[in-house]
This record gives structure tokens, sequence and C-alpha cells, in this order.
């Protein structure tokens, strides 16, 4: 796209002191003389650029004009290059890594693999999720509806939504958007999803809010629950909460208050925990949850 090449090219000319039009060409990719139009559209936006002839020729930044040539410094460069690699360790390929190299031509020890931050966002099967990933993003992009069979705790269903978001959150991926049968927005876990297809279906015009995480909601859900749990799994709690929403009962043990989506899925994620958990409110959802470890135990007798 134009734009981008307009702004990598503009980041190009601030941290060097002088580029050739061939240098800019073979770096995004055009001819000579795209590169040329661009730096008039440059100029055009109130963007000073000269450029010289003959030997030591090349285009610049007027002189006058720039208080300070660097963008960013060494430690944002490496930054922002370890977020592009985790995404490219879920893609399978460079595209980030090659993004990062035409948005910066400055000193190449600066965007070096081998510094000590490692992000690797991959699975063992990277196909699983990898290609769903994409296919979403070329629907948000091209602001297209996607559908797809969607599994949970309630059942099998096949969904029509409108993606505004790829989420990775819970040690997964989500899309999160409006769901156009549910006239809500929800969240769905990629590994769920089967099916995912791209339509040619436009996306409403809607003002979309902004997406927000709480921590104790597994999904959209109203089924509220208090929890005690066993100091022997704080590490747990933190590891999946964090430590902010710890809190203890006269003898040490942890106390959480969860929302969650329903009442099969909290079910599980407390049996998860075999004897150190235990739900203390409501009344209803700890008989509930009885009855079900005593068919669990009547399943195991010999």
């Amino acid at each position: 796209m134009k734009i981008d090449r307009l702004i990598g090219i503009l980041s190009v000319l601030l941290q060097k002191d002088k580029v050739t039009s061939a240098e800019l060409a073979e770096r995004f990719e055009v001819s000579r003389r795209t590169i040329l139009r661009d730096i008039e559209t440059l100029n055009m936006s109130g963007i000073p650029i000269v450029s010289g002839q003959g030997q030591g020729g090349g285009i610049s930044v007027m002189e006058g004009y720039k208080m300070d040539r660097t963008l960013l410094s060494n430690e944002d460069m490496q930054a922002i290059l370890s977020g592009l690699r985790s995404l490219d360790s879920v893609s399978g390929t460079n595209r980030y890594r090659q993004l990062m190299d035409k948005l910066s031509i400055t000193d190449t020890a600066m965007v070096q693999a081998d510094n000590h931050i490692i992000i690797d966002l991959s699975r063992w099967d990277k196909t699983a999720v990898a290609d769903k990933i994409e296919l979403i993003k070329q629907a948000m992009e091209k602001r297209l509806i996607i559908t797809f069979r969607y599994f949970s705790p309630g059942g099998e269903t096949l969904r029509r939504i409108e993606p505004y978001h790829l989420v990775f959150q819970w040690s997964s991926w989500y899309v999160w958007g409006y769901c156009t049968d549910r006239h809500d927005y929800r969240m769905f876990k990629l590994d769920r999803l089967t099916e995912l297809t791209l339509t040619d279906t436009p996306c409403a015009e809607r003002e979309v809010p902004e997406y927000t995480c709480d921590k104790l909601r597994h999904t959209k859900g109203e089924v509220g629950v208090k929890v005690r749990f066993d100091a022997s799994v704080k590490w747990r709690i933190i590891d999946e909460f964090g430590a902010d929403f710890l809190r203890y009962d006269e003898n040490g043990s942890i106390i959480v208050d969860f929302t969650w989506s329903d009442l099969p899925s909290l079910y599980q994620y407390i049996l998860s925990f075999g004897d150190t958990a235990e739900i203390i409110e409501p009344v209803r959802y700890r008989q509930e949850f009885s009855e079900l470890v005593k068919k669990i135990m009547h399943r195991y007798e010999i």
C-alpha cells in the first residue's frame, strides 16, 4: 500500500543522512519513478525533502527541518522486533521481520536476532491456528463477515460474526467480534472453531466498543460463584489471574469470586484442582457440584 511505503520512506530518511532513489526502489520493491512520485507526495504534504545529482548526491530531509533524526532508540527497536518475531512464530514466516527491515535501515547490530528476549507464541501444530489467524486477518482488513462451526460446553453451533480483534489471551488465541445471531459482541477460541469461511458479505457500519479483558470473567456470562482454594495451589491462581486478586480467610486459604460463562465449564475447571478447591457459594451450585462428584465416584466404584 502506498501509505505504508510513504511511512517507510520517511522512516529511512529520518535515520540516514542521505539515500539514493535506487536504494529506496530496491528496498521497497518498486521502480525509481514510483519512488520519485512518493518523494513528491511527501513534499506536497509539507515535509521538505531535497535531492542532489551526481557523485555524492541523493535524497534527504532538509537539515534545518529535523531536530532529532532518530524516531526510535535502540531499546525501542529491540522491543518492537521482539514483538514482531512473536507474530512470526505464529505465522511460520518472516513477514514481520521483513516489515521491520523495511521500516529501518540503521545499524544492523540494532536489530540482530540474538538478543536476550525470545517470545514464541507458536503451538506444536503451527498450521492449526496460523491458517485461521491469516484468514481472520483478511476478513478484518476487508471488513467481511466470517462463518464457522463452534464447539462449546453448551453444544455445537454455526456462528456468523463481524471480526474486529484477534486476541492472544489466557495462553490461547481468540477472535472477538459482533455475533449476528446473538446480536452482541462475543469471544471465540480459535481451537474450538472449524469450517472457518470468509464470506463476501460486508460488516455492518456500527460503533464498535473498546475491547476490555476481565481476568475473572472466563467468557461473557452471569454465573457467579465463590470458591475456596488450598494455599498449595496459590502458584496456579497467581499464574491464571494475577496476585492482585488474592484474598485469604482466617485459615490462610485463598478465596476467589468468579464470574463464569456456564456451569458445566465452571465445574470442569473446579474439578481440575482435585481436592484443593471447594465451592462455598451459592449453596445451590455447591449442592449440584456435590452430586456431580458423587456420580464420578459411582463410575469408579469397584
